[in-house]
């Protein structure tokens, strides 16, 4: 058998290997989702984003006869080690064949980048950060991933358990039918709770502006404060939201980004995107134009949004305020033809809004993520 090698990459054609190398692990698989190479630059790019600007991150490739078999990043997020006071690093970008000496070799080489910066624990995948794309898919593969959530071969769970890692948290994706909870029934409890809180909704607006700019400001306010005690949740600053934000604008269709106010002060806000990816699933090598083209083609042909964002201000939650955003999601997106949403990632222990999703909306949980943990 030849020899497998493992090295960290350094220059930027090792990056764009790195980059596509990722579909080495994806042949005949009906449900890959190429990514765009474009995208995955500038979320790699230690000049464009501005995480890496409290953070550090290094990437391996594991390599046989001259193609790639196993690759990671090894990341340390200084925001996170701050806001928790501790010495967990990372690892992100995981992608191996099925074969357990490769995957060892492959985090023993993240494992020991970590250790030699102080890291205690490791925990991922994330990529890279909680803010991003995170979790590795263990229930759920009869489907393509939705916009911004991750997909992988079903046996990468078990590489990285035998590589010494085990659960730290899982993410639910639930799956939710508008018909479903469409009612008037829910209508009627929508307008009590509507005029009980004095609730108006407006969309972001991203013509003007000044004015976007001053909407992207009311939406960090508040998912800052909102999501501030969930598990794993680390503030993003003004240059990472701005990043994220202007990202977001490219694919964002205003109709689904929604600010919700009571008695005229911002309160909560939803933000869900059109599943672009039910396009770019014929856009077979990650090209920005193949991906232009097919989104151009398909796009009235999408019947799904996903939910990224909704969240409401802490001292608000128990208005109901959050089921008229879901409510409001699905009534705009009916009239375009959006049959279904996906509400993702939702801690497992998130009761109040695993209650809300199961119990209002009739959603199911259909895709189950994890994210792992191991002691350095």
């Amino acid at each position: 058998m030849n020899t497998t090698t493992l090295r960290p990459i350094r220059t930027s054609s090792d990056e764009m290997k790195f980059i596509k190398s990722q579909w080495n692990f994806y042949k005949g698989d009906k449900n890959f989702v190429a990514p765009i190479i474009m995208d995955r630059q500038k979320l790699l790019s230690t000049k464009k984003n501005p995480f890496y600007k409290h953070s550090k991150m290094q990437l391996f490739l594991a390599e046989r006869d001259g193609a790639v078999v196993g690759r990671i990043g090894a990341i340390i997020n200084d925001n996170h080690n701050e806001t928790y006071n501790d010495s967990i690093g990372f690892f992100g970008f995981f992608e191996c064949e099925d074969n357990q000496q490769t995957a060892n070799m492959l985090f023993d080489a993240a494992h020991s980048w970590l250790k030699e910066r102080g890291m205690t624990h490791a925990r991922g995948p994330v990529n890279p950060s909680l803010n991003d794309e995170s979790g590795l898919l263990i229930d759920g593969f009869d489907s393509p991933p939705v916009i911004l959530m991750t997909y992988n071969p079903q046996y990468y769970g078990q590489l990285i358990e035998k590589a010494g890692y085990s659960k730290e948290k899982d993410l639910y994706a639930y799956l939710l039918e508008n018909k479903t909870y469409m009612t008037d029934k829910m209508q009627r409890m929508v307008d009590v709770i509507r005029e009980r809180n004095h609730i108006t909704i407006r969309e972001v607006n991203f013509k003007n502006k000044q004015q976007f700019t001053n909407d992207v400001k009311t939406l960090k306010d508040i998912y800052n404060a909102a999501w501030e005690k969930n598990w794993g949740f680390v503030k993003m600053t003004d240059e990472e939201f701005d990043f994220l934000a202007a990202d977001l604008k490219q694919v964002a269709d205003p109709r689904y980004a929604l600010i919700l106010e009571i008695s005229g002060k911002p309160a909560g806000f939803a933000l869900a995107l059109p599943d672009i990816n039910q396009s770019l699933i014929h856009n077979k090598n990650g090209g920005i134009l193949g991906a232009a083209w097919h989104l151009l083609t398909k796009k009235k042909k999408i019947s799904l949004l996903r939910i990224i964002v909704l969240g409401v201000l802490p001292e608000y939650r128990r208005t109901g305020a959050d089921a008229v955003m879901y409510y409001e999601l699905g009534k705009r997106g009916l009239s375009k033809g959006i049959t279904h949403g996906e509400a993702s990632w939702i801690l497992e222990d998130n009761q109040m809004m695993n209650r809300a999703l199961t119990s209002t909306m009739n959603g199911k949980v259909y895709k189950t993520y994890r994210v792992y943990q191991k002691e350095l």
